[in-house]
């Protein structure tokens, strides 16, 4: 529910539950989970309608109904969140899976396989163009990744998509220990024998990378095509050789660069800020509006029940029961104009936050591009740098070296 890392946040429904707040919700689900053996209490997953699609809040509660009855979740207590990012709408639902009647866990088999056909579906519904993952069930993007992965290539202010991609062309481009060494050193990253005996590869700043996990590959995958590890330098003899080996200089070519990125991207994050503090502006005030034109209605929709004498005489004469289904007609009626005009206010914010994000993306192109220039740079100056020492080395055990008898310098 952070605000943090998100232009907006919505709590859309919270159904089944005693409280009345997410936290709350969570915790009551987890306190009923006690009561059973079930660690996995919760089902969650996202609902990611394709980027130039704007959808409705209706789209999201009919998507989420339809996920329920597919995987037998059907008035399960749930929470539906919406959240909006990078010019992208999408929604988080969670359901708890434990059964109040008999106290047990709802089984879900082969869910993914029911979800994976849902989405095509639900794709082939509303006319959107077929990923490429939905096209064929082999079609799994590869540079799909992890919550652990996105979080450690956020802390180094690098976009995972770009270090997964990096990763996987040098894997392409290697038939060998040495060759796959060679590319990533050609990228600016370094081969290591993890603490744990498998592959690693450090970054010029020391940062650790699991190649099976960034490659996407499975370990033996990776064992059979890199061999064994044991003849590659540890983490720390690695994290040692790049600090003697990366001068100053280049650390400096790298903190101007890092500099340089971010006072490109402050005018447009500012940018950002202004228009996101804008926009809750206006749904906060749509939503007062809403709000109170909602009280108003409802009032004068109960001033046409009688009380009293009137009263008793419309419901023996039935007209309070015409009047009962003219204010709920109307009442939904209104429901559903408010719902379209948030929905509208919603479109028309993001149509202008997409211009914006267009910015941004061309920008992180271009200092994704700088990057890689640089990468490059810093890998020719290092083996410059080994050849050099190399060559030293070379002379010095040649000059250690005996003479052969006979031919030593006299006095």
């Amino acid at each position: 529910m952070n605000e943090r890392d998100n232009d907006h946040v919505a709590l859309l429904d919270l159904r089944g539950f005693m409280a009345d707040d997410l936290h709350g919700a969570l915790l009551e689900a987890h306190a009923i989970s006690k009561a059973t053996r079930c660690t996995q209490f919760m089902f969650s997953l996202s609902l990611n309608p394709p980027q130039d699609h704007i959808a409705s809040e209706q789209d999201f509660l009919d998507a989420a109904d339809r996920v329920e009855e597919r995987l037998g979740l059907s008035n399960q207590p749930r929470a539906i969140v919406i959240h909006e990012k990078e010019g992208r709408r999408h929604a988080h639902v969670v359901w708890s899976r434990i059964d109040a009647d008999s106290m047990t866990a709802i089984n879900l088999p082969h869910f993914k396989l029911k979800l994976r056909d849902l989405s095509k579906e639900l794709y082939l519904n509303h006319g959107w163009e077929l990923p490429k993952g939905l096209q064929t069930h082999d079609g799994k993007s590869p540079l799909n990744f992890t919550l652990e992965e996105w979080q450690q290539a956020k802390r180094i202010g690098v976009d995972p998509r770009e270090i997964k991609q990096m990763f996987q062309q040098a894997w392409e481009r290697s038939d060998s220990q040495i060759g796959f060494k060679n590319a990533l050193e050609e990228r600016g990253y370094f081969l290591a024998r993890g603490d744990r005996r498998g592959f690693v590869a450090l970054d010029v700043e020391g940062n650790v990378f699991a190649i099976p996990k960034w490659t996407g590959l499975k370990t033996k995958e990776v064992n059979d095509k890199l061999g064994a590890p044991e003849a590659l330098p540890s983490v720390d003899d690695t994290r040692a050789t790049i600090r003697s080996k990366v001068s100053e200089q280049m650390r400096g070519f790298i903190a101007q660069t890092k500099a340089r990125h971010r006072d490109e991207a402050k005018p447009l994050i500012e940018e950002k800020a202004d228009l996101v503090a804008q926009h809750r502006i206006e749904r906060r005030k749509l939503a007062k509006g809403q709000k109170a034109r909602w009280v108003k209605e409802t009032k004068a929709r109960n001033d046409r029940l009688n009380k009293g004498l009137r009263g008793l005489f419309d419901r023996f004469s039935g007209k309070t029961k015409s009047t009962r289904q003219t204010n709920e007609a109307e009442a939904l009626a209104a429901f559903k104009r408010d719902q379209a005009q948030k929905h509208s206010l919603i479109e028309a914010q993001m149509r202008e936050r997409k211009a914006l994000q267009k910015q941004m993306i061309m920008l992180r192109e271009k200092q994704k591009q700088d990057r890689s220039l640089l990468a490059r740079d810093i890998a020719a100056s290092l083996n410059r740098t080994s050849r050099f020492q190399a060559e030293i080395e070379q002379k010095q055990q040649a000059r250690n070296r005996p003479r052969p008898f006979g031919l030593s310098r006299g006095p």
